[in-house]
Order: C-alpha cells, then structure tokens, then sequence
C-alpha cells in the first residue's frame, strides 16, 4: 500500500475544533450542564449511527459524506468527555492523544520499534503472531489480570459479547463451548443471520428472552472456564 501522506494543517485544524468545544463549554448553557452520565447516551447513540452508515457501503460521494458526519459526532463524544476532565484538573484531549500514541507503538512491535521510528527490515508479520505480540503488551500493561476475559464491558450486546468472549478464548488457548449437534457450516452470512433470526423468533414464541439467555450463557462459560 502507497504511503498516505496526512492532511495539510491536520494540527491546526484539532485545535481549533477543540477550541470550539471549549467555547461551547464556556457560554453555551445546554452544553456546560452535560456531565460524563448525560453524554452517554448520546455516545451510544452516535456509535449506533455510525455502525449503520458503515454498514450501509461507504462507496460514492453521498455515503461517505455520511459516514464523515457520523465520525465527527463520535469525535465530538470523545472530545466533550476529554474537555470535562480537564476542567477537573485531570487530563486534558492532548493527553488522549499522547497516550494513545504510545499505545498503538507498544502494541505494534512488528510496525514500530520502542522509540516510535519505524521498522525498517521489511519482514511481515502473520496475524497471528501480531495479535500475539498484542496479547502480550495488555498483559504487561495490567499484570493483576488474571482472565483472558478480563475487560470484556458486560454490557456489551449479546451477540457481540458472545463473539467477543470466543475471540479472546481462542487467542488465550481455552476451551470452546461445543458446536450444536448435527450443525452443519453455514453458505455465508445470510443464511446465518436467517438461522439466528428463526431461533429468536422460536425463543419469542415461547416467551423467552433470546438477549438476556445468550448473556447468560456467556457468563457460566466464562465462570466455569475461571474454575477450571
């Protein structure tokens, strides 16, 4: 892939969008009364859009357009949240950035060396072996966990906690549940998103709760995989 150069002015153009946000912060009534609690809502909110406009196709000029608009507003989450803390006295959207930064060169070893310049030796990693060189900086960065489930949020969408769950217990080597007997793979996507949808439909008819049965599945597999 050809190098991308980055946009002219890229540093100019953040500031002044933060300063934005402080203005607004400073003598806008509606937006000095939100707190990190009312913004939530609105961060979960703009996370759902933007998952639809991506899933919509981001080809030709009217849907990237929508798509750029629905990454501004989850920018805007993360910047109101990065404002009210500095306002605390804690950290401010620069330091976001700085730790950022210093994340995503830690975790890439196979991109980065420790200071930050680039690798120059040309050897390409497999995915496997940059998602283990990424396992193994989160366990160095927080060596009191003890789960490879640790960190998954709880409240993450069934499905998605589900596909979260098998993915960290595949690269931690444990255990999966066992496949449905007799399930046979499925063509592609649809045929899956068919199935799925006929088994709620099957748990609606019978007054089951197909979110809240999955959720607990997830939990006693990752309860008894912490007993084992």
């Amino acid at each position: 892939m050809a190098e991308i150069p980055l946009p002219e002015n890229l540093g100019e153009r953040f500031t002044r969008l933060a300063e934005v946000i402080g203005a607004l912060r400073e003598r806008c009534p509606w937006t000095r009364a939100l707190t990190h609690e009312s913004l939530l809502e609105y961060l979960v909110e703009e996370t759902y859009e933007l998952v639809e406009a991506v899933e919509a196709g981001t080809s030709g000029p009217g849907r990237a357009a929508e798509l750029r608009g629905e990454l501004g507003d989850v920018l805007l989450q993360v910047l109101l949240h990065a404002r009210l803390q500095q306002e605390a006295g804690s950290f401010s959207v620069a330091d976001v950035i700085e730790s950022l930064t210093a994340k995503m060169i830690r975790r890439n070893p196979h991109v980065f060396r420790p200071d930050g310049s680039l690798r120059e030796d040309g050897e390409e990693s497999g995915i496997a072996a940059i998602e283990q060189a990424w396992d193994e900086a989160k366990k160095a960065e927080t060596p009191t966990r003890t789960s490879a489930f640790e960190g998954i949020p709880a409240g993450l969408p069934a499905l998605l906690l589900a596909a979260k769950t098998l993915t960290r217990a595949r690269r931690a080597g444990r255990r999966l549940p066992p496949p449905p007997p007799g399930g046979a793979e499925f063509a592609d996507e649809t045929e899956l998103g068919d199935a799925l949808f006929s088994l709620v439909r099957r748990a609606s008819d019978q007054g089951l709760d197909a979110e809240a049965a999955l959720r607990a599945a997830v939990r006693r597999y990752t309860a008894d995989d912490a007993g084992t």
